[in-house]
């Protein structure tokens, strides 16, 4: 608020706790002008104003010139009425100590309620005058917003902005209770049914999702699939709205992540940064999904430095293009490059590594299992025993579901690259397993949306078929904390929540997109590809699990594979893979996992 404006408000709060004591005083003598006359000497007026005035001080000292008024709620009003009793407590006190000569005892009480319902109410009628020139100014969008709640709140109170750019119609809730309340003066019009309905009787033009379960938001993306014009916009999380911290500005697109039943991941900071603060870090596959969102993890847990290890030059460049401000350094090599990666060992000499670095496609895998066997098991082996030659401290490898009973070249390497880490039992060392990631390169989602980009078809393989779905940071988070319980040779598993259908995924995806699954979108069924399974797991046949100190990490108790396991076998496979003889390395790398039946699918919800 600008000077001219301030020295005005108190002028007017002048003028109103004068006036407040003048009515108080007609109040209680019933506006007798006999009896009120001894009360409205020049001596007593003045006392009057020096009383206002000393109000106009109670009220700067709790700040109340210096509040935008527009955006005044419970705090302001606390605020307003403590600087009324400063002001009035001593006048009563004053009054009482000269027997009510000076002024009337009860009138001091009832000057006290006026000035606060006097300046209050000004204060009111600007916030007021504020929010109708918001409510009326061309060119706002119309919002509904889904959500009568603390979130909904927030929204409604922050559309309020003049630089909003949307004016909020009303509210929509599940609950039909609630219909006919009213929030910061906006209605609750109906439930989620009556959305449709409702956009289009107020030409609506974006939908605001605050605060709603993944349950809810498909609903929502349901219901308005016949309405590609509407927008659809999501709160961010929950914590920055009850810090007040909401700006319309940061509202973004629904996205498939908020349809999945997700609990939210909390973190261990103390924890993890216990063990990565002020180290030399090596992350391989900096440049993937998964090993760039390591790099930038780490960074925030105070590592010394970050070494940025990968075989593809340009994803190495634009991790280190976004780092560039950070301590990084960028090294190009294949993990199974020995005499490179004996070169890194020896000039950063990295306390922590993070081995994100494997070849995951599949299908591709099956078309190359040498490559997949050179890479992936001996790509790892060989990190495994620099990193232990060369004293690192902790060593994560990030394994996958698919390692799990697996049917597929890719799924077998990565469980033979377990069995190899879980052999050698060195302290600190450990790998964690975890499912697919949303929105990683070569997933499902991306090459969903690049279908639908084409106007179909979007592909599913099976209608049947299932998977485990995290989020990249969220992963990336528990995966830093399994690194804090690591302690030689172990495996640990992430929690993924409930399997999700795939081509459920596929028409939520559609939606999310403005058009209607079979109808706008077709969707069709192709078969199994090589190596794929209808469903993923989590264990093996015969692995058990124990709980961990962290609530979505559990850890494998199986008894780990001898140290000196299968060592011909794993020269045999080195020389074949190495050879490039796909038949051989195909045929031993079965006898080393010993691949068993898969266990019954787990339930859909």
């Amino acid at each position: 608020m600008n000077f001219r404006r301030k020295v005005a408000l108190a002028l007017a709060d002048i003028l109103f706790l004068f006036l407040s004591l003048v009515l108080a005083l007609g109040l209680r003598l019933d506006f007798d002008l006999g009896s009120m006359e001894r009360f409205l000497s020049l001596e007593a007026l003045l006392l009057y104003v020096g009383v206002a005035m000393w109000g106009v001080v109670s009220f700067s000292l709790f700040g109340l010139y210096d509040k935008v008024w527009r955006y005044a709620g419970v705090y302001e009003l606390l605020g307003l009425f403590y600087a009324c009793l400063l002001t009035f407590v001593p006048w009563e006190i004053f009054v009482l100590w000269g027997a009510g000569i000076i002024y009337p005892r009860t009138a001091a009480v009832i000057a006290g309620l006026l000035g606060l319902a006097a300046c209050g109410g000004l204060r009111f009628l600007l916030r007021i005058q504020s929010t109708r020139r918001v409510l009326t100014r061309a060119g706002k969008r119309k919002a509904l917003v889904v959500g009568a709640n603390d979130g909904g709140e927030a929204i409604v109170r922050e559309l309020a902005r003049e630089d909003s750019g949307l004016v909020c119609v009303g509210l929509v809730d599940p609950d039909p209770q609630k219909k006919g309340l009213r929030i910061h003066g906006a209605p609750v019009l109906g439930d989620l049914s009556e959305i449709p309905a409702l956009s289009a009787k107020y030409g609506v033009q974006a939908l605001i999702l605050a605060g709603v379960k993944p349950a809810l938001v498909r609903e929502v993306v349901r219901l308005t699939s016949a309405q590609p014009e509407l927008q659809l916009r999501i709160m961010p999380n929950l914590s920055e709205v009850m810090e007040g911290q909401v700006q319309v500005n940061r509202l973004r697109e629904v996205q498939i992540e908020d349809l999945l039943e997700r609990d939210p991941v909390v973190s261990d900071m103390q924890a993890v940064r216990g063990y990565l603060e002020g180290e030399t870090v090596l992350v391989t596959g900096a440049g993937g999904s998964i090993g760039s969102e390591i790099c930038r993890q780490v960074l925030k847990y105070g590592a010394k430095r970050v070494i940025l290890l990968g075989r593809g030059e340009n994803s190495i460049y634009e991790i280190g293009m976004e780092l560039r401000n950070q301590p990084v350094v960028q090294f190009i090599s294949n993990v199974g490059n020995k005499e490179r990666m004996e070169v890194l060992f020896q000039r950063y000499h990295p306390q922590v590594v993070f081995h994100a670095a494997a070849h995951k496609h599949v299908p591709l895998m099956e078309l190359n299992p040498s490559e997949a066997v050179t890479n992936n098991v001996f790509g790892t082996k060989l990190l495994i025993e620099l990193a232990q030659k060369y004293g690192v401290r902790k060593l994560i490898t990030i394994s996958t579901d698919k390692a799990v009973n697996p049917t597929s070249v890719m799924g077998a390497s990565k469980r033979l690259a377990e069995l190899i880490l879980a052999s050698r039992k060195i302290p600190g060392f450990a790998a964690v397993r975890f499912g697919n990631v949303l929105g990683s390169r070569g997933s499902v989602i991306p090459t969903f949306k690049r279908q639908i980009a084409q106007g179909g078809p979007v592909t599913v393989t099976d209608p049947q078929m299932t998977r485990y779905f995290m989020t990249i940071p969220e992963a990336v988070s528990l995966v830093l904390q399994a690194g804090s319980l690591a302690q030689g040779g172990e495996i640990y598993v992430l929690d993924m929540g409930h399997p999700v259908k795939i081509i459920d995924l596929a028409r939520n995806l559609i939606r999310l997109s403005g058009y209607e699954p079979d109808v706008d979108i077709p969707i069709k069924i192709v078969g199994l590809r090589p190596g794929e399974k209808l469903y993923e797991e989590l264990t093996n046949t015969g692995e058990e699990t124990e709980p961990t100190t962290i609530p979505k990490i559990t850890r494998v108790t199986t008894e780990p594979p001898p140290a000196n396991w299968s060592a011909d076998k794993l020269e045999e496979l080195r020389k074949v893979s190495f050879a490039s003889d796909d038949a051989q390395t195909v045929e031993i790398l079965k006898s080393l996992v010993l691949q068993t039946p898969p266990s019954e699918p787990p339930s859909t919800p």
